[in-house]
C-alpha cells in the first residue's frame, strides 16, 4: 500500500548526486518514475540505483513527475530550468529541487515563474555515485533554502533522505560552499601533494605514513572548531623559521607544492598569531622566511 504524501519523482541529470538522491527518495517511499542522463555512466547509474525509472529526455522527465531533481552541473542549472520553461514543461505546484551548494532558489527562477515551488537542497558530503552513498547520507547535513511558505517541504525532504537540515539564506550559499570546498577538496589537494613529495624521496606507501597523522589532525581540528588553534602543531606554532626555510628549499623543484605550502603556512601563521600561539616577533620572522612566490 502506498503511504500518504508520496510523490512521483523525476531526475534530470542522473550523475553521482542525482542518482543517489533519487534512490534516497525511493528508499523513503517516493516513486522515481523517470530519469535522464547522457553519458554511459549515467545510464549505468539509472539501471543500478533507479531501476523502476524510465530513461527519457529531460522534458518528459519534468512532465512525468511531481518532484523534479534538477541535478545538472551548477553552471547549467539556470539554463536548463529556463529551457524547460520555454518548452512549457513546468507546471504550477510542481516541486523543483536543485542540489547545488553555490546557488539558492534564484537558479530556478524560470521554473518558479511557471508556478513550480523552488527548493535548494545541498547535502554536505562527497558522492561516489553508488549505493554506498545512501548510508553516507544518514546524519549528513543538508543546507536548505526556499521561500518561507515551502521551506518545511525542503526540510522534510532532507530528513526523509536521512539528513539533518540547516536553513541558509540564498545570499549566504556561496560563502557556505566556499567553506566546504576549502575544508574538503583543498584538503585532498594538500594530502595528494604531500604524498607525491614523499613518493619522490622513495617512500613506497605514502598514504600509510600520512593516514594516522592526517586523521588525527583533521579530527582534532573538527573537535576544536571553529577556532582549532589549540590543535595546531608544527614549525609555525613553534616559531621555527629555520625549519620552514629548509622546507622551502626542499620544495624548489615542486613549484605547485611550494606555492601551496607558502600560502597555507602564511594562513597558519595568521591563525597562530590571532590565537596567541606565537607572538609578533616570531610571526614577523616566519612571514619574512616564507617570502613571496617568484
Amino acid at each position: 500500500m502506498t503511504r500518504p504524501g508520496r510523490l512521483s519523482v523525476g531526475v534530470v541529470g542522473a550523475g553521482r548526486v542525482g542518482a543517489v538522491l533519487g534512490a534516497a527518495l525511493a528508499r523513503a517511499g517516493h516513486d522515481v518514475v523517470a530519469a535522464s542522463g547522457i553519458s554511459e555512466a549515467s545510464r549505468t547509474r539509472i539501471e543500478a540505483l533507479l531501476p523502476d525509472a524510465r530513461h527519457v529526455e529531460p522534458e518528459e522527465v519534468v512532465r512525468s513527475a511531481d518532484l523534479i531533481l534538477l541535478t545538472v552541473p551548477d553552471d547549467s542549472i539556470h539554463a536548463v530550468a529556463a529551457g524547460l520553461a520555454s518548452l512549457g514543461a513546468w507546471r504550477p505546484g510542481q516541486i523543483a529541487v536543485h542540489a547545488s551548494g553555490r546557488y539558492g532558489t534564484e537558479a530556478l527562477a524560470d521554473a518558479a515563474a511557471a508556478g513550480a515551488l523552488p527548493l535548494a537542497i545541498h547535502p554536505a558530503m562527497t558522492f561516489s555515485g553508488t549505493s554506498i552513498d545512501l548510508d553516507r547520507l544518514t546524519d549528513a547535513t543538508f543546507a536548505v533554502s526556499a521561500p518561507a511558505g515551502v521551506l518545511p517541504i525542503a526540510q522534510a525532504l532532507a530528513v526523509e533522505m536521512g539528513g539533518e537540515p540547516i536553513v541558509l539564506e540564498d545570499a549566504d550559499r556561496p560563502a557556505y560552499h566556499a567553506a566546504l570546498v576549502h575544508g574538503a577538496n583543498h584538503v585532498v589537494t594538500a594530502v595528494t601533494q604531500a604524498a607525491a613529495a614523499l613518493s619522490r624521496i622513495g617512500v613506497e606507501e605514502p598514504g600509510r605514513l600520512l593516514r594516522p597523522l592526517v586523521h588525527a589532525s583533521v579530527d582534532g581540528a573538527l573537535a576544536d572548531a571553529p577556532g582549532a588553534v589549540a590543535t595546531l602543531t608544527g614549525p609555525v606554532v613553534r616559531g621555527d623559521a629555520g625549519t620552514i626555510a629548509a622546507h622551502l628549499a626542499s620544495l624548489q623543484d615542486q613549484p605547485e607544492t611550494l606555492h601551496a605550502y607558502r600560502a597555507m603556512a602564511r594562513a597558519t601563521a595568521d591563525l597562530a598569531l590571532s590565537g596567541g600561539r606565537i607572538g609578533p616577533a616570531a610571526y614577523a620572522d616566519i612571514i619574512a622566511t616564507l617570502g613571496v612566490d617568484p
